[in-house]
């Protein structure tokens, strides 16, 4: 029987910063409270947050293609396991397994590789929570990274064959729903609640409006491979900060975006309506030099991820990275940072009832974080994943 797991100290809840106590029973919490829980039975193992650092719920990446040398496209179990097995070390708990546009057939085979390894996970490491889609009903004209010898028009009957591939398993998918066939897809996604975000795309302003009627309810990699801001036409970037009922993604590197437009993007959506993400590569956790991204060679120098041609190919970024940058760009709170990392991700998965917060009876996803943002400990589904200093 797994040990309970009694931590002490500073946590982030829901209703601030409090000092407390948290219990966790196998993958469970069980207690949370400033009270220390009764009737504690053996077989308790107590954990004492520094005083430098707080308890948080784990944080939760909407759209990562790989880490650790591995990548979703490469269609098998290792690559899975090498990115659950490093993903706690950085605070992400939970995510989402992106793939990108390539030929047919190596999209289906990372579709059913993810579906059958998300059959046999196992607490201890970072937990695929379903397939994000990113591309192939993307925009030429906004590829990015993305090849564009395998752009396809949006279009409702592919889809739903790959979700059957996929076992219904894609939670989000990024179009241009400026595309022929785009806003029908949109609201089959929305009608079968699935996340229909607005990524790659040309949308002018009035397409983005039309889109949101449509079922678009986010925003992919926010600036980034969608037609910028002027001020004589809003684009798709403005149209996404004007439309409260997108949540956009930002990559909070001071490269995809520069710190200023990460704040403007702080003050336009809040807290409450941007989720942090790392759009992160296979050669995240590893060195410089020489790696691959959709058929693509990536060459990574000083932190950065190109193409030959110079376009940004993911990042390198990592999710407690991302939480330092995006404090010294807006000075936002820790508990902003929940929401952005955690709770906002958690809420538009329709999963807020077992993630994103610390509440008794949600899945025990729990990063220790110093106040300098270095992760201490992490723990999925209530085994330690991660220990600063522990291989």
């Amino acid at each position: 029987m797994a040990a309970k797991l009694l931590f002490k100290g500073e946590m982030v809840t829901s209703d601030g910063i409090k000092s407390g106590f948290l219990l966790t029973t196998g993958e469970t919490i069980l207690y949370v409270g400033e009270i220390m829980p009764k009737d504690l039975a053996e077989n308790v193992v107590r954990i004492d947050i520094p005083e430098n650092a707080v308890l948080m719920p784990g944080m939760i990446d909407l759209h990562i293609h790989g880490a650790a040398g591995a990548d979703v496209m490469d269609g098998t179990e290792e690559a899975l396991q090498k990115m659950c097995a490093a993903l706690p070390a950085e605070g992400t708990t939970s995510f989402l397994a992106t793939t990108m546009t390539e030929k047919t057939e190596r999209i289906e085979a990372a579709l059913q590789n993810t579906a059958q390894y998300m059959e046999k996970q196992q607490a201890g490491y970072a937990e695929i929570l379903g397939i994000h889609l990113e591309g192939p009903f993307i925009s030429p004209k906004r590829a990015g990274a993305q090849p564009k010898e395998y752009i396809v028009p949006p279009n409702v009957e592919q889809f739903k064959q790959w979700n059957e591939i996929a076992e219904k398993k894609i939670k989000l998918v990024t179009l241009a729903p400026e595309e022929p066939g785009g806003y029908e897809l949109a609201s089959f996604l929305k009608d079968n609640r699935i996340i229909a975000s607005i990524g790659h795309s040309d949308a002018v302003y009035e397409d983005v409006m039309k889109s949101v009627e449509a079922g678009v309810t986010h925003a992919t990699h926010l600036y980034n491979g969608m037609r910028g801001m002027h001020h004589r036409d809003p684009g798709t970037a403005g149209g996404v900060m004007l439309r409260d009922e997108i949540t956009a993604e930002i990559i909070a590197d001071g490269i995809h975006s520069d710190g200023e437009m990460v704040k403007l993007a702080y003050k336009l959506k809040g807290s409450d309506k941007l989720v942090l993400i790392t759009d992160a590569m296979r050669a995240k956790c590893l060195g410089e030099g020489m790696y691959t991204l959709g058929g693509q060679d990536v060459t990574v120098r000083d932190g950065t991820a190109v193409l030959k041609d110079g376009t940004l190919a993911g990042s390198v970024l990592k999710m407690n990275d991302a939480v330092k940058n995006m404090r010294q760009f807006t000075s936002c709170s820790i508990e902003e940072i929940v929401k952005m990392t955690s709770e906002n991700p958690a809420k538009e998965l329709g999963i807020y009832s077992s993630k994103g917060s610390l509440e008794a009876g949600k899945d025990a996803d729990l990063v220790m974080m110093s106040k300098e943002g270095e992760v201490l400990a992490a723990f999925c589904r209530g085994k330690k994943a991660f220990e600063k200093g522990v291989s």
